[in-house]
């Protein structure tokens, strides 16, 4: 967990570092093991993808379109107040 949340602070964006750093701080020690694998999978893909999905800059591709994304996207309209 301790790996994925450092990951997850340093993305590569800072906005990206900001989301998904906060996210990851707030959320992943709840998550369960299957959540935990689909927001690892979510960090594999581009920057700038991710932003524009978590956004709503561009929708978010159905195979990536869970309720980890959701969750994220939630805490990014809620939470983080970016968009």
């Amino acid at each position: 967990m301790k790996r994925l949340a450092f990951r997850a602070h340093h993305m590569g964006s800072n906005e990206n570092d900001i989301l998904f750093g906060g996210f990851a701080e707030r959320y992943l020690a709840g998550l369960s093991p299957e959540q935990v694998d689909r927001f690892e999978a979510l960090l594999a893909e581009t920057d700038n993808d991710l932003f524009n999905w978590v956004t709503a800059k561009e929708p978010v591709p159905e195979r990536l379109d869970h309720d980890v994304m959701a969750m994220i996207k939630k805490f990014v309209q809620e939470e983080a107040a970016i968009t």
